[in-house]
């Protein structure tokens, strides 16, 4: 379990390294979203997983980790042509390699279960954690997993707290965690919807 301190009055939120709501998008530049923040706001929201249940959530957790290493190592590589993903994806293709791209489709993929379960959450007051993560596990990752991988991933859901221990390890002010997290996820949800839909164009393609 995380031993993150929520500091005094505040929200789970405030621990985070970066929000997305602080992720640059340049509405001029076709929404182009800056590479830095976004990863560091995705690295900061695979955080949320440990109080969900780190073991049963680890392997969902690992999985985003590994995406955002795929992203940063090309990030790294060629750094004036990843200023933006859409940039990093359009180059990195040129290279005929297809590695951070893939990276950034399944950390799409996972961004967006994240975002609808928790959004889904938040707007049914009596529904259970684990059975909105169910649901959104349905509509997103579940489509492209292999018959190996579904039945872990099942298991996270299934091992998700009661919907009255998860909110209270947000914080204790529970009308500023919902706000927060409703703000939080508004912008998530903008910022996936970007991605999906420049990741289904043809120049992300390989």
């Amino acid at each position: 379990m995380a031993n993150t301190q929520i500091p005094e009055g505040g929200t789970f939120l405030d621990t985070f390294n970066l929000s997305f709501t602080k992720v640059p998008v340049d509405k001029e530049k076709n929404n182009a979203i800056s590479t830095s923040e976004f990863l560091a706001a995705a690295e900061s929201l695979t955080t949320m997983f440990d109080l969900l249940g780190s073991v049963a959530f680890s392997p969902v957790k690992k999985d985003m980790i590994g995406n955002i290493e795929k992203i940063r190592k090309r990030q790294l590589a060629a750094p004036l042509e990843s200023a933006t993903l859409q940039d990093l994806v359009r180059n990195e293709l040129k290279t005929k390699s297809h590695t951070a791209t893939e990276g950034l489709l399944w950390l799409v993929r996972g961004l967006e279960f994240t975002c609808i379960a928790l959004t889904k959450n938040v707007g049914n007051p009596t529904e259970e954690v684990a059975d909105s993560f169910r649901a959104a596990y349905g509509v997103t990752l579940k489509p492209h997993h292999s018959f190996m991988i579904k039945p872990i991933f099942s298991a996270a859901m299934s091992a998700c707290p009661y919907r009255k221990d998860f909110y209270a390890k947000l914080g204790s002010d529970q009308e500023k965690v919902e706000a927060e997290l409703k703000e939080y996820l508004v912008a998530l949800e903008s910022i996936v919807t970007i991605l999906k839909e420049f990741l289904a164009s043809k120049e992300a393609k390989w």
